[in-house]
């Protein structure tokens, strides 16, 4: 009889199989570190840095809380956190109401001059914030034509500030307010009038739900750009303390740098706030059209027509006057005893500011700040939305993107100087060249850049990626020859914006300008500074002359790129 032996053979379980990341991949993932590595040397290291200075004594030793001990126990420091909050809540009102009667003016009224207003609501993106408190010390300060009206009242300190804030801050509220507005169902305001409902009770059970997220929104954007403004508190504030302000005088005054960290951070927590805030509304937004959804278009009524076209003639009559008295200023001999017209204002050379070679800097930094920002961006966009695998990191990537939204641009500003400024930064050599310039503004106006970027490329169908991909077409193939031809007019979008938004800006280079570097924006600062406010305001508006002069290039290329490469989105 054999014997059966039986062999038990033990096999250990099989390793997973990784899949291979492929070039493309391979490309994706290093481009995307690359501009994770720029944003975090742009925003998040400096943002750090100046936090740590907040925290430090101006021999560099950690000392806790002092700082803000002494900040808050300092009674004409603390007042400005409640003179800001002040101004900015009124102002806020003021500008949101303003800009939505005349948003329903331009969306849902009949009145006639509609291209016209929406045009003139526009004026003010042209130009630095400064030229409004420039222009209202002309029209209400101490020599001013119409100071009369005020009653007595001065138009230095928080009435200025005021209105100088809601000119400047109204076109920004007016397109949220306008895009709000536009999204409506026909059907739901013919629902209203076939039940007989009243038009009040429709406005508050229609109109104003359906665009109350708009409004919401708008509200922050107002209540964040005052709050954090520099421009307008600068020229027309007097003796009113603002946050924005102190950080200036701590800086640039006293050269307490320690202080202005800890400005800057109180500065920065009700931007964040309004910020974070803002975001949570945003996602309780639904979509408010469904594909059944009717365009609404407005009936003619003549008493609702006549009252919101008188209101819309109103509020263009007071932005084309702060314009038009400014550029009156500019070209008068001496405000106000001699009103003869020269063009002496113009010779820039002879004044405290820059003289013409800080305008060709200007445009030289907002020509920069457009090629480069809108190359980085637009592409950090694509990897973003387009990008395969990699989740955890296209998404991380998009929450640094957002983060410069919600940073003041005072605040950016000083956290440069503390970071770049560093010797023992690699990066030290770029401080106080143009460089950090360009830098400072694509890093500043990089959200909504990036954003836009972003809404152009969730326009385009996702199987163009997977057709490539199977076609095994490279990735940066696909890019170039269908994704950056499809959103060119986005792309072209962005530069403009980047272009116009580095030529007005104030706060965010104020304190990281050279000799050298000087911009018209900062010429417009120092020669006010000095009491050449007529020269000032002809700089200003150069800077909006020329802004106007971008925009007319952008719409005739963007008009030409509509004809030759987007005839496929026409049936």
């Amino acid at each position: 009889m054999t014997d059966t032996v039986s062999t038990t053979i033990t096999t250990s379980p099989a390793a997973p199989i990784r899949p291979t990341l492929s070039r493309d991949d391979i490309i994706m993932r290093l481009s995307m570190g690359a501009i994770a590595i720029f944003l975090i040397f742009a925003i998040i290291l400096p943002l750090y840095t100046m936090l740590s200075k907040s925290f430090e004594n101006k021999a560099g030793d950690f000392i806790g809380l002092q700082n803000f001990a002494e900040y808050f126990s300092t009674p004409a420091l603390f007042l400005s956190i409640f003179n800001s909050l002040e101004i900015s809540i009124i102002a806020t009102f003021i500008v949101l109401i303003t800009a939505f009667i005349y948003g329903y003016a331009l969306t849902r009224s009949c009145i006639p001059l509609k291209r016209f207003f929406r045009l003139v609501s526009l004026v003010p993106l042209l130009t630095p914030s400064l030229l409004g408190g420039i222009s209202l010390v002309y029209w209400f300060g101490n020599q001013g034509v119409a100071k009369g009206l005020l009653m007595g009242e001065k138009i230095y300190g928080p009435i200025g500030i005021t209105i100088g804030s809601s000119y400047w801050v109204f076109p920004h509220v007016l397109m949220i307010v306008i895009t709000a507005l536009s999204i409506t169902d026909a059907r739901l305001y013919e629902a209203a009038e076939s039940l007989r409902t009243s038009k009040l009770k429709t406005f508050f059970t229609v109109t104003l739900p359906g665009c109350k997220y708009g409004l919401i929104s708008a509200g922050f954007v107002a209540f964040t750009l005052i709050f954090t403004d520099f421009g307008v508190p600068k020229v027309i504030g007097g003796n009113y303390n603002m946050l924005a302000t102190d950080i200036y005088k701590q800086v640039i005054g006293q050269q307490n740098f320690q202080m202005g960290a800890v400005v800057s951070v109180v500065l920065l927590i009700p931007a964040i706030i309004a910020f974070t805030v803002d975001r949570i509304v945003q996602r309780k937004q639904v979509a408010l059209l469904s594909a059944r959804a009717v365009p609404y278009t407005p009936k003619s009524d003549m008493m609702r027509d006549t009252v919101l076209f008188l209101f819309c003639l109103i509020v263009a009559i007071i932005i084309l006057g702060m314009v038009g008295m400014a550029q009156y200023a500019a070209l008068v001999k001496f405000w106000p005893y001699n009103l003869t017209l020269t063009l002496d204002n113009y010779n820039f050379d002879v004044m405290d500011g820059g003289g013409w070679d800080a305008y060709y800097n200007s445009i030289r930094m907002g020509l920069y700040t457009a090629f480069f920002g809108t190359i980085v961006i637009f592409f950090g966009a694509y990897l973003v939305e387009k990008g395969r695998g990699f989740g955890a990191g296209r998404t991380a990537l998009h929450m640094i993107a957002i983060i410069p939204l919600a940073v003041p641009g005072m605040v950016l500003g000083l956290a440069y100087i503390f970071f770049f400024n560093n010797p023992a930064n690699p990066f030290n050599f770029i401080y106080g060249t143009m460089a950090i310039l360009v830098l400072a503004s694509v890093t500043h106006f990089y959200t909504v850049s990036h954003l836009t970027a972003v809404t152009a490329l969730k326009q385009m169908d996702p199987e163009f990626e997977s057709v490539s991909q199977s076609l095994k077409t490279p990735f940066y193939k696909t890019f170039s020859r269908v994704t950056v031809p499809v959103c060119m007019p986005a792309i072209f979008d962005v530069s403009i914006y980047l272009f116009m938004n580095a030529m007005t800006t104030v706060s965010a280079v104020v304190f990281i300008y050279a000799s050298d570097t000087t911009l018209a924006s900062i010429a417009v600062l120092n020669m006010d500074d000095a009491g050449d406010i007529a020269p000032a305001a002809a700089m200003a508006l150069m800077i909006a002359y020329t802004c106007l002069a971008a925009r007319g290039i952008h719409a005739v290329i963007t008009w030409q790129l509509h004809k030759k490469t987007q005839a496929w989105r026409a049936r």
